[in-house]
């Protein structure tokens, strides 16, 4: 019988375990148990099975009819922007197809998001950003607090840039440079580097060059995705 965290609602855990299962490929013959085999597999009544099941549905992971069982749906119909779905792609050590394809997005938001930060930005966004990076320039190289604070310098550009819409993709991006970060990081072996070119675009916001600002993203993330693309051609 699985362990489910008993601290936290049943359906919610029984989605937790689900839901990586699924992104990690490790269910038989692209279906789920049965309704009665989960309950028997997890310890939980029908009730919770099926509100499980309904949250995963939600997602676009499953469908489940009667009399037809629990169906995995195709790749192409999950929703992947969902927090959950990001968490369990970054649990299951992506390809390098998968960074690949999280760069591509990040290339296409990002730089447009800085621009938008350098015409929009108010004092206390110039300053969260200002923040972010003197963390990233105090922190020592290595430590867990490297990656958070580099991913903060990026998360408060969306804030910053005061469009709803790229704050919503928030989570993505946390999510794409957490997964990313650690696989490109071989780019440049001088940590001295990477800052400059964050302060490079944060020296642009400041001073209200949009041009700039979008340029200088662009050439950061572009040499993440260009490092990316090399690793798989030497793959083929």
């Amino acid at each position: 019988m699985a362990v489910l965290d008993r601290s936290s609602n049943l359906s919610q855990s029984m989605v937790q375990e689900l839901g990586r299962m699924i992104i990690c490929g490790e269910c038989i013959n692209n279906s789920l148990p049965t309704e009665a085999e989960l309950c028997e597999k997890f310890g939980v009544s029908r009730s919770a099975v099926r509100e499980a099941v309904k949250m995963l549905s939600a997602k676009g992971l499953i469908a489940s009819r009667p009399r037809q069982g629990i169906r995995i749906l195709p790749e192409d119909q999950w929703n992947i922007f969902d927090p959950d779905l990001l968490k369990w792609m970054l649990e299951s050590k992506p390809s390098l197809q998968v960074l690949k394809e999280f760069l591509q997005v990040r290339i296409a938001i990002e730089p447009e998001a800085a621009a938008l930060a350098a015409r929009n930005a108010d004092n206390t966004s110039i300053n969260n950003i200002e923040n972010a990076l003197e963390l990233m320039r105090n922190v020592e190289v290595g430590n867990p607090e490297e990656l958070d604070a580099d991913i903060a310098f990026h998360i408060s550009i969306l804030y910053a840039s005061h469009n709803r819409f790229y704050i919503r993709l928030r989570d993505f991006i946390s999510t794409a440079l957490r997964v990313s970060i650690s696989h490109t990081s071989p780019i440049k072996d001088n940590y001295a580097a990477i800052i400059e070119d964050h302060t490079k675009v944060f020296n642009a916001i400041k001073n209200r060059n949009p041009e700039r600002a979008k340029q200088s993203m662009l050439a950061l993330i572009d040499e993440a995705l260009n490092f990316i693309e090399q690793e798989l051609q030497k793959k083929n």
